[in-house]
């Protein structure tokens, strides 16, 4: 197993060095004004807007109605399912808080995670804030790899999944590969505790979740937008840079939740 990851971890770093550095690709580059931002490069816009399209389809048939229902619920019960999700979170950002240097933040997500899966009853209470462990950012594979370095690579939209990166995608398949302790403990591994469909409930919910938190800000930026499809690139990239830099400020017309939660980690 262990000889298998070295040889994965091999392909995808060549994998980023082929694409995601090969030309003016969205690498950041200190030197310039804005923080060093730099768009990336949208190497498949004709199909990426043709599968934008169909996405606002299944939108609207399917997510934004789910969503409107979902907020239908109780205050309560919608915090509690945002909490218990947030904590389930944390079994990725530890990691990457440590491949990022990030040891105090480590440090404090490993015990709010114990706490709140524990006193905070699987994470629905956020009982380690009272004890002064308060929330901190959230952290992927495919921001360790732009700490570490790597240029986005070309952006790309997913069918369902929505917008993503080269480098974002890589991100998600060493989830896939051991890197989410979730996803090993409910679809690798055969558990009498859990099963596949407690983890792909729970990337529903994520976002179901998601969607109903940003119901106006997306229903504004779809009236405003002049072009929705840059417009949803932009934020995206925008958002994603923002989370590498730990920039401490929230994307324009969005919730300060996470795009990656849409991205099948």
């Amino acid at each position: 197993m262990k000889k298998l990851l070295s040889v994965l971890s091999i392909l995808i770093f060549s994998f980023i060095n082929n694409l995601a550095y090969a030309g003016d690709d969205g690498k950041i580059d200190i030197s310039k004004k804005n923080n060093g931002y730099v768009e990336a490069k949208d190497c498949f816009e004709t199909v990426n807007r043709g599968i934008f399209a169909f996405n606002q389809v299944i939108d609207k048939v399917v997510f934004k109605p789910l969503a409107k229902g979902y907020i239908i619920f109780p205050q309560p019960i919608r915090s509690g399912t945002s909490n218990a999700l947030a904590n389930l979170s944390n079994v990725v950002t530890v990691p990457n808080n440590v491949l990022q240097g990030q040891f105090k933040d480590a440090g404090v997500n490993s015990a709010r995670f114990i706490i709140n899966s524990t006193l905070g009853i699987a994470g629905i209470f956020d009982v380690a804030s009272y004890y002064g462990l308060k929330k901190r950012d959230s952290e992927d594979y495919g921001q360790t790899l732009g700490v570490w370095g790597a240029g986005t690579g070309c952006y790309f939209v997913l069918p369902v999944l929505g917008p993503t990166t080269v480098r974002d995608s890589i991100g998600s398949v060493i989830n896939l590969i051991g890197g989410d302790a979730w996803y090993n403990v409910t679809v690798v591994n055969d558990t009498q505790y859990f099963s596949e469909a407690d983890y792909y409930m729970s990337r529903v919910l994520d976002g179901i979740d998601f969607r109903a938190k940003n119901l106006e800000s997306f229903d504004s930026l779809e009236k405003s937008s002049v072009d929705l499809y840059a417009s949803v690139r932009s934020l995206y990239l925008q958002d994603r840079y923002r989370k590498i830099q730990n920039i401490d400020e929230t994307t324009d017309t969005l919730s300060d939740d996470d795009w990656e939660e849409l991205d099948s980690q």
